[in-house]
């Protein structure tokens, strides 16, 4: 069943997902890249987590908590929040709320109470962050978790002992019986000079609230991920070139010494 659940720190609510979970992470949180409900393969090149992209795709992301608490998600796509589209401090942005053991889904650009507008792959001048001008970021999703702060209540007893409460007070969620729109499978070509960004694409029902959160000081984890177009990826040594090249192939077949004489060509 697709629930709403309420969002954290002038934070907005999410859709909660079904199906395959993002990666577990010893932190207890996931965030991963998904097309047509598959979770894009990651690869790790020089300390940097890189999916590729794939040109005029939509692609929606996968947030995961694993733990006993919930937690509050500052979630940027190309440098902007996924709600507000505004860049700035991880600690004061808007934040999606996801609760205990929960998987939720952010399929686009939240641009109402009600609407979002879908993430798709596309070229930097295409792209919505040169809509807004702002193109410093492009490429990038980036993801900033903080916990909810556990409420300590004292306890009585003779060494009146503190203990303390984890558990999620406040709103609950609201159940909703509207599915997720289906993502489109376009054409994925790029041309070789392209650089990958994401668009504003078609508009997806996901209705939000609004909440506050007290939340922890220090961020418990910080997950980023890079993405570009499989040319890209292959001059940055991250894949290997997918089209063998028959010009290269048959000099890689040269060698130096054959016959005896040098040929006359006047005879």
């Amino acid at each position: 069943m697709n629930r709403h659940a309420a969002v954290a720190i002038l934070i907005s609510v999410m859709f909660l997902g079904a199906g395959e979970a993002s990666p577990d992470r010893e932190d207890g949180f996931g965030l991963s890249v998904v097309i047509d409900g598959k979770v894009r393969q990651e690869f790790v090149h020089r300390g940097t987590t890189y999916v590729e992209a794939r040109n005029g795709v939509d692609y929606v992301l996968r947030l995961s908590n694993t733990t006993g608490r919930r937690i509050a998600v500052a979630l940027s796509v190309d440098g902007l929040n996924t709600i507000d589209a505004r860049h700035g401090e991880a600690r004061r942005a808007a934040k999606w709320v996801i609760g205990p053991w929960e998987t939720v889904e952010i399929a686009g650009w939240q641009v109402s109470g009600t609407e979002a507008r879908r993430f798709y792959f596309t070229s930097e001048r295409d792209s919505y962050g040169a809509l807004l001008g702002e193109t410093d970021n492009l490429g990038v999703i980036e993801a900033v978790v903080f916990r909810e702060k556990a409420r300590v209540i004292p306890v009585i007893g003779r060494d009146m002992r503190v203990k303390e409460d984890r558990r999620a007070d406040g709103a609950e969620a609201r159940e909703s019986s509207q599915p997720p729109a289906p993502m489109p499978s376009l054409g994925s070509t790029a041309k070789p000079q392209e650089l990958a960004a994401t668009g504003i694409g078609d508009r997806v029902d996901h209705p939000v609230e609004w909440m506050s959160l007290e939340l922890e000081e220090r961020p418990a984890s910080v997950v980023r991920i890079r993405y570009e177009f499989r040319p890209q990826l292959e001059r940055l040594g991250v894949l290997p070139p997918r089209e063998a090249c028959p010009e290269l192939d048959r000099r890689e077949r040269a060698h130096g010494f054959d016959s005896r004489f040098c040929p006359d060509p006047g005879r």
